[in-house]
């Protein structure tokens, strides 16, 4: 029995997560659950599988859950930075499943790497923050990083079994997004609507967008710089409509080794969490007949600003990852506002990236001081524009 932790819970990982804990409880219980602020989906969660623990953001929602699972519940209620602290370090967990969405995922998981839990990680935005910082600390603490993306987990599953000086690149698939067929003068009228659209997969908002703008893509180039410990130029994107090829890796004789399957998140999650076993998940195996044909494509980065950007922050590194993250965020959310249009979001990084004075060799107080510089002068230049536009 393999007792969890899932840090966002409520979202697309942490839902598809507790799928597959409730397919085999003979393997896996959960023992604490924290989300953001959905606490009807959560009170609903607490009820089924009864962790000891739940954590929500804050006390008015703590309060609201409470009253949502009360009397039967003996789940413990928290809130707040202390309570997604508690559930990270639980003393019976041996696997934090790291699925919060943004930058609020790295000091938890950091929390629960310093308490010697295994992560299963698909909150990206940990190793492109701190990716420096996380993989020495769990060198230190003897703990397996292990992919929940399915991007990487097809690259972790590719390079099993095979000498790493025979290694010479990745090549990071994409589906390319909503928006890989329409022309760039027709990006200025794309809506929060058409962008949360995605023609593979099921996302949150915050992935829908940054799928649509590319950004997932570069974040995902960061963090697999740091989880497979490869240098930027040996990563290379490639657009992949069909999304059956998951990712893939080239090595010095030449030879390419693929990860295949259907896009569905539970397979990445089960190989997570009970690796090296493979769980009996009867997932379907690709129609190859059927789909005739696999199409692949160098991404068009004119189109898509956001993944240069990303390029250019792994290769400089130090604390500039952390800010195109920052910036990011706040972009995405002022685009889900309606208060900037869709090709303003890349502007809005590019603005933050050029300010910023890199710190190369960063502590986390770094870190997390970068963090918070480029939210506010990324939402500065949104403001400035609000006010440009009210005039």
């Amino acid at each position: 029995m393999r007792y969890l932790t899932i840090l966002g819970a409520t979202g697309s990982i942490g839902t598809n997560t507790l799928n597959v804990v409730a397919r085999f409880p003979d393997l896996f219980s959960v023992k604490a659950l924290t989300a953001g602020n959905n606490v009807r989906l959560l009170a609903e969660q607490i009820k089924r599988f009864a962790p000891d623990l739940a954590v929500v953001y804050s006390e008015k929602d703590a309060a609201q859950l409470k009253k949502l699972v009360e009397p039967d519940c003996s789940t413990d209620i928290m809130f707040g930075d202390a309570g997604y602290r508690a559930a990270a370090v639980h003393p019976d967990v041996e696997v934090v499943v790291s699925a919060m969405v943004g930058a609020a995922g790295l000091l938890p998981t950091l929390d629960a790497i310093s308490a010697k839990k295994h992560i299963a990680l698909a909150n990206k935005e940990t190793l492109v923050m701190a990716g420096d910082i996380v993989m020495q600390r769990a060198k230190e603490n003897n703990v397996s990083i292990l992919p929940v993306d399915s991007e990487h987990s097809a690259i972790f599953q590719c390079l099993a079994g095979n000498r790493k000086k025979d290694f010479k690149k990745i090549l990071l698939t994409a589906s390319g997004g909503p928006f890989h067929d329409v022309s760039a003068d027709q990006f200025p009228g794309i809506t929060p609507e058409k962008a949360l659209a995605h023609p593979t997969w099921e996302m949150g908002e915050k992935i829908s967008i940054d799928s649509a703008t590319l950004m997932n893509k570069g974040l995902e180039v960061i963090e697999a710089k740091y989880l497979f410990d490869v240098s930027c130029r040996q990563i290379e994107v490639v657009i992949h409509p069909q999304s059956i090829v998951h990712s893939m890796v080239c090595y010095i004789d030449g030879s390419v080794i693929a990860q295949m399957g259907t896009p569905d998140m539970k397979g990445a999650i089960a190989y997570a969490l009970s690796w090296p076993k493979r769980l009996p998940l009867n997932l379907p195996v690709p129609d190859f007949a059927k789909i005739g044909a696999l199409t692949f494509e160098a991404p068009d980065m004119h189109k898509f600003p956001c993944l240069a950007h990303a390029f250019a922050a792994c290769e400089t590194g130090g604390t500039l990852p952390c800010v195109l993250n920052a910036a990011n965020e706040v972009a995405v959310a002022a685009f889900l506002n309606k208060h900037i249009t869709f090709i303003q979001i890349p502007e809005v990084i590019d603005h933050a990236m050029g300010k910023h004075t890199v710190v190369t060799s960063p502590k986390i107080d770094d870190i997390l001081l970068a963090d918070q510089w480029a939210r506010q002068t990324a939402g500065s230049w949104i403001e400035r524009f609000q006010d440009k536009g009210a005039r």
